[in-house]
């Protein structure tokens, strides 16, 4: 059985202000008050964990350890096919130093090209994972299917959005509005997922 969230007040375990702002706005029917790990000046954690799940959990204990309040950490990824599902639980490092996703995109188009590669298949990645301070954790995941295109299309999310068409669509992400992206995203099927368990 899980855990019921009724406390309300929740770190969020990010110092991406977008994914930040994304996780606010799928939480406010709920009259949770949202703080980021960035707004308290928390470290963030190593992410050295071989799964998804591995690193969200890593990452919401830290921020609930440090701060004593429940903590929500997701850790996120974009695998292709055509490059045996990378970048996957790195997709972050190959937007480099300057977390530029721009840099990461252009990085798979050029990877997909050197291998000489028509395997566009891809799919966004999300595991969520909500620690309270007595250590009881509680893990949910979530997948959106599509491809990788190129050129980037939209203006809208943030990350690779983009580059990513949700398969059935002819919009890339970034041309959906907030609304719609989340009513299918890999985060927003996750956070489905975490409502029902423990938010209902």
């Amino acid at each position: 059985m899980a855990r019921r969230f009724t406390e309300r007040r929740l770190v969020v375990a990010t110092h991406n202000r977008g994914k930040a702002g994304e996780i606010a706005t799928l939480l406010a029917p709920f009259g949770v008050e949202i703080v980021s790990a960035a707004d308290l000046g928390l470290p963030a954690p190593d992410e050295t964990g071989a799964t998804f799940a591995e690193n969200a959990a890593l990452k919401a204990r830290a921020a609930s350890a440090a701060s004593g309040l429940p903590a929500l950490a997701d850790d996120s990824g974009l695998a292709i096919a055509g490059l045996d599902g990378r970048p996957g639980l790195h997709t972050a490092d190959w937007e480099g130093p300057t977390r530029d996703a721009m840099v990461g995109m252009r990085r798979i188009r050029d990877e997909l090209a050197a291998r000489g590669s028509d395997d566009r298949r891809a799919s966004f990645h999300c595991t969520l994972a909500l620690a309270w301070p007595d250590g009881h954790i509680e893990i949910v995941e979530g997948r959106l299917d599509g491809q990788f295109v190129w050129p980037p299309r939209g203006t809208h999310g943030h990350g690779y959005d983009p580059c990513f068409q949700p398969a059935g669509d002819e919009r890339t992400c970034a041309e959906m509005s907030a609304t719609e992206k989340n009513a299918i995203s890999h985060r927003g099927r996750a956070f489905a997922r975490l409502v029902e368990s423990c938010f209902r």
